[in-house]
């Protein structure tokens, strides 16, 4: 199969990140896979000047950034310039993916000769992809295939019962591991560090506030995609690590006793699986893939939404469990990840570019 993806900037973020597995997975198949990408886009003067004002920082030419694809041996193409991909970008395939509601419109107008058309929806959350932007693109003549049931509730919710295919994200359980332990010794969570408004940080960093008042030793680790945002954005007793490598991540799931999440709206969250498969229980609103997760398996704890009352009282009971509660939640939250690998995701992937191809024939 000659699979082409179209992708807006290919930086560090799980959206990427999803693209980047299947992609290798499937490039080592046998199939052959290219990814079109943009570059980033130039400052315009206007945003020179408001960074320079505002700031007192000058915006100069963007430099390449780090890529999940590094590495893995796909064949990445970025174009000339940040602009809509056109025919002349793509190679001729048997089907072509849009992965971003900005790339859905630019796939859909591309020539039959690109393939077959589908459309990987893996998000609702990201600044400026508000819900009125994202309904025209499941309306366009693009195959749907998305990664949660809460993903798959809104698209029939909003454009009626159409064909929508589901297909999980997984976890490397090689890599992302650990061996059956107790408790920390002194009380630790963790969460992943976005500075967008949707992630919820502002929720976690209050939560635990409020926790560290019954457990004064209570740590927090975080780790993310950037340099420390500033040590006036963490209270005290928090931690934050910037580009952990995957062999460090890991260790920073397995060194907590609860994982937090406080999504206000997500398309997976698939720190959740992470740090579930290194027995790390996760406390989460319910967004995303979280009550497929957790309410419907167990390995963790389900809190409300805009509530950081509810999050520290969830720590509160994880950190305060006797060790053997505390370990039927980490094994629970351990087994809930054994349903789930990159290979068997593929396999359903691959079905459903079949699928995709056979509707446009």
């Amino acid at each position: 199969m000659r699979i082409r993806w179209v992708l807006p900037e290919a930086y560090l973020a799980g959206g990427t990140k999803l693209i980047a597995i299947y992609a290798e997975h499937l490039m080592r198949r046998g199939h052959d896979v290219v990814v079109i990408s943009s570059p980033r886009p130039i400052p315009t003067w206007r945003e020179r000047l408001r960074a320079l004002r505002t700031r007192g920082e000058w915006l100069g030419r963007p430099t390449r950034r780090a890529s999940h694809f590094d590495g893995t041996g796909v064949d990445h193409r970025v174009i000339d310039r940040a602009r809509p991909v056109v025919d002349a970008d793509v190679p001729d395939g048997d089907i072509v993916i849009a992965t971003w509601w900005e790339t859905a419109p630019m796939v859909a107008n591309l020539s039959p000769s690109k393939g077959a058309k589908a459309y990987l929806m893996m998000d609702y959350g990201a600044p400026g992809m508000e819900l009125e932007d994202l309904i025209p693109t499941w309306r366009l003549p693009l195959h749907i295939i998305t990664i949660s049931q809460y993903l798959v509730d809104l698209i029939h919710r909003n454009v009626g019962d159409i064909p929508v295919d589901l297909v999980p994200c997984s976890v490397d359980t090689d890599l992302f591991n650990a061996p059956e332990r107790g408790k920390s010794k002194t009380p630790r969570v963790g969460f992943l560090y976005r500075a967008d408004w949707i992630k919820g940080g502002d929720i976690v960093l209050e939560a635990f506030r409020i926790a560290r008042k019954e457990i004064p030793d209570l740590e927090l680790v975080t780790y993310g995609p950037r340099d420390t945002p500033g040590a006036a954005t963490f209270p005290p007793g928090a931690e934050y690590r910037a580009f952990p490598s995957n062999d460090e991540l890991p260790h920073i799931y397995a060194s907590c006793d609860a994982w937090l999440f406080a999504s206000r709206r997500e398309g997976f969250g698939l720190p959740i699986l992470e740090a579930m498969a290194c027995r790390t229980p996760v406390i989460a609103t319910r967004a995303g893939a979280a009550p497929e997760l957790i309410a419907a398996r167990g390995g963790g704890l389900m809190v409300n939404h805009e509530d950081p009352e509810d999050m520290a009282r969830a720590i509160v009971r994880i950190c305060s469990m006797e060790e053997a509660e505390w370990k039927q939640f980490s094994n629970a939250a351990w087994a809930t990840t054994r349903n789930y690998s990159w290979d068997a995701a593929t396999d359903r992937f691959e079905a459903c570019l079949e699928r995709a191809i056979e509707r446009r024939d």
